[in-house]
């Protein structure tokens, strides 16, 4: 596949990284090789391939290139941009959404990129936010979501029913690109914990990609790189429990030191006014890393009813991620099935967090836990689940 972004696009730096000569046995791989050219900032030409193979597996080769000399053309002096303008990309999503609260909770004026939709994204408007309408996909809609902002916040990340590459790849480099030449001050990107170790997920590969894409632009950055949100767990267990329905799960060990956005969205707001972050890779863990059997019987028991467990083998994972790999329309597909094959392997998504606690300036005991996130969940939701109950017995009429 092949991806024409605009002229008016460029990026600065140069980078050559191969990765390390690694081979191994899988169901498919990412790989890609990018080279960046541009003339001028008005007139450059980029070009972008990605090709999915199957079979065996050899850590691509990423080369991205790029002359140093070339950036936004200042033809006036501009009003000064407030170093409280930011801009919230995938400012909908779970992560997104705390963001934002978090950057008006704090004074922040705040810019929401959000694609074009049926039903409008007024709750961030009703918080105070500014909605823009623009979309990764579409690169000529990004630079006038840029003008006056100073700090860009990416929390984006694809919808399921469309290609991995379409908006964390070529979304992500023209977001990049676009940054550089309009001058914005400062770029923070969420990455996915553990990304660099696992080249056969698409999704963790281009993550990775990104990061490496963004350190070379030149752009003053920080990269945070998550475990997982405890958001995800309440439509995942607690609510299927809570309505007796079945509970989806696999037999591998896997520990996730899940974290609760709303923590995430202040960390990273103590992380982006600290200078002395700049160009730094922060990794964001919960206080402890969890099995998917330890969550479901903490729900269990602050639900106080048993779960209606459905366990899915991973060796069902794999067969069903190399049948989808047969057909065309089905590889975006495997590519998702690759993520959940990791997630359901023997590994820890966890990180010491220490050494980041003491940059931030943070006590890590006013992280909340697990436990604490998921009683006061319960707690809350069996209160109002007695008190409907409870209003639902005294509106009844007997006869």
């Amino acid at each position: 596949m092949a991806c024409r972004l605009p002229t008016q696009l460029a990026t600065p730096g140069k980078l050559h990284h191969p990765h390390h000569a690694k081979t191994s046995t899988c169901y498919g791989a990412l790989s890609w090789r990018r080279t960046l050219a541009p003339d001028a900032f008005l007139s450059s030409t980029q070009s972008s391939s990605t090709t999915l193979s199957g079979c065996s597996y050899k850590r691509p080769l990423v080369t991205c290139t790029a002359q140093t000399n070339v950036g936004a053309v200042n033809l006036a002096p501009g009003t000064p941009v407030r170093p409280t303008s930011v801009l919230v990309v995938g400012a909908t999503g779970t992560l997104g959404r705390q963001i934002v609260r978090r950057a008006l909770d704090e004074g922040y004026d705040v810019r929401c990129l959000v694609r074009p939709r049926p039903a409008p994204a007024d709750f961030l408007r009703d918080w105070g936010a500014t909605v823009v309408n623009a979309d990764l996909s579409k690169p000529e809609t990004i630079p006038a979501t840029l003008v006056g902002i100073h700090t860009v916040i990416d929390c984006a990340t694809g919808r399921p029913e469309e290609p991995i590459k379409t908006v964390d790849w070529e979304g992500k480099v023209a977001l990049i690109q676009c940054a550089k030449a309009m001058g914005i001050k400062k770029f923070v990107f969420f990455s996915i914990h553990n990304c660099d170790k696992h080249p056969e997920v698409p999704l963790m590969e281009i993550k990775y990609c990104t990061e490496k894409f963004l350190q070379e632009s030149g752009l003053n950055h920080i990269v945070i790189r998550l475990c997982g949100f405890m958001q995800g767990l309440i439509g995942q267990y607690a609510v299927p429990i809570l309505e007796e329905k079945s509970v989806w799960g696999t037999d591998a060990p896997t520990r996730i030191a899940y974290m609760d956005t709303q923590d995430i969205a202040r960390l990273t707001f103590i992380a982006l006014r600290n200078e002395n972050l700049n160009g730094k890779l922060l990794t964001f863990a919960g206080p402890r890393a969890w099995t998917t059997q330890e969550v479901i019987t903490l729900c269990e028991r602050l639900a106080g009813q048993d779960a209606n467990v459905t366990t899915v083998p991973v060796s069902i994972l794999r067969f069903t991620r190399q049948l989808t790999r047969l057909f065309e329309w089905t590889n975006d597909v495997a590519d998702r099935l690759a993520f959940s094959e990791v997630l359901s392997s023997d590994t820890v998504f966890s990180a010491p967090m220490a050494e980041t606690y003491n940059l931030l300036g943070v006590d890590g005991k006013d992280i909340i836990s697990l436990e604490k996130y998921l009683q006061d969940y319960f707690t809350n939701i069996l209160k109002k689940l007695k008190d409907l109950k409870a209003q639902s017995k005294q509106t009844d009429i007997y006869f």
